[in-house]
């Protein structure tokens, strides 16, 4: 439970960007030897979009920032945390640029780096900033351009979309509407290389003679899909035991959209009924660190979310690394 005195981090705007250029299962299917419906039934996907060449991870987050920050009530952020793994220099961070673009300058600014979990591991770095005093307001933006990172050749591109979603926190009260419960985070190392990208980093460039390691996404599915029910489910109940909520109590699970497949099983799992749980994957695909925010904000615009509603967000990526957070959905402004 938080001490006495301790500040909530309370969800005020939300905001997202989707490149315009939309890839649909069949203008894949001859390149990667699959049907279009095949890929739809392994995955739940029958679409994604994907970047124009010259557009970066950081213009998608300005964009996705820049609608959340309007639609909050919160001026000036004290704080701005990018979760990517497509960031757009290996050095420096995404996040400097990201607030300097928004008007930002000045504010504290840091990436985070843990794949598809990323947003929620921004949202637990935000609440750490809020707490302390660090900082009164924080935008957190999940953003990731996978579509420059996965072998075109290889079944698994199939997955990916390129996106950007966002939202602000502001320091609170615990039993406000948006205040974020405890985030339960997870991570083991022993199963990086069940996604990994191995080229470009201080292993490969610390091997003077080695030839030159794969850049691109790899991902053992299999292994994956069996590790990521298991922690999410796990992770999910924690977070609901921190909220002192049971699984009924859920009106709405946001997952990570990694797979139609994995939702299914993991809302049985939970014995939360399989209509409360949040899905865009078919049309945006697997946008990584961005999914939540990117499906929080469609809800929210579709009225899927509505004020009251208790919300259960869960996620799991490389590293291997996962979370999960609450909290109950305010009321919250929504595009004109």
């Amino acid at each position: 439970m938080r001490g006495r005195g301790v500040p909530a981090s309370v969800l005020v705007g939300v905001g997202s960007c989707l490149p315009p250029r939309q890839v649909a299962n069949e203008e894949l299917a001859e390149r990667l030897g699959r049907s279009s419906e095949w890929m739809f039934q392994r995955s739940g996907i029958r679409f994604r979009h994907i970047v124009d060449p010259g557009t970066t991870s950081g213009d998608l987050a300005v964009a996705a920032g820049r609608e959340a920050l309007v639609r909050s009530a919160v001026g000036d952020v004290a704080a701005v945390v990018v979760a990517t793994t497509s960031p757009d220099r290996l050095c420096p961070g995404t996040a400097p640029s990201v607030a300097s673009r928004l008007g930002l300058a000045g504010a504290a600014a840091l990436d985070v780096q843990a794949v598809c979990a990323g947003f929620v591991y921004g949202l637990g770095v935000a609440q750490g900033l809020i707490a302390a005093g660090t900082a009164d307001s924080v935008l957190v933006i999940g953003t990731d351009t996978f579509s420059l990172m996965v072998d075109p050749d290889d079944p698994t591109s199939m997955l990916f979309g390129d996106g950007a979603g966002a939202v602000v926190l502001r320091s609170g009260h615990c039993e406000e509407p948006g205040a974020l419960g405890p985030c339960v985070l997870g991570s083991d190392g022993g199963g990086r290389d069940l996604i990994t990208v191995r080229g470009g980093g201080s292993e490969e460039r610390s091997e003077a003679c080695g030839a030159p390691a794969d850049p691109y996404l790899r991902v053992e599915g299999r292994e994956v899909f069996r590790r990521a029910l298991e922690q999410m489910d796990s992770a999910s109940r924690a977070a609901l035991d921190a909220a002192r909520w049971k699984p009924q109590d859920v009106d709405r699970i946001v997952p990570h959209q990694a797979n139609a497949r994995i939702t299914a099983m993991l809302t049985d799992r939970l014995s939360i009924e399989a209509d409360r749980a949040l899905s865009n994957i078919e049309q945006v695909g697997n946008t990584s660190a961005a999914s939540i925010p990117i499906l929080l904000d469609h809800a929210c615009c579709a009225g899927d979310l509505k004020p009251g509603h208790r919300v259960l967000l869960t996620a799991f990526g490389g590293g291997l690394t996962w979370g999960a957070t609450t909290l109950v959905w305010p009321h919250l402004a929504r595009p004109h």
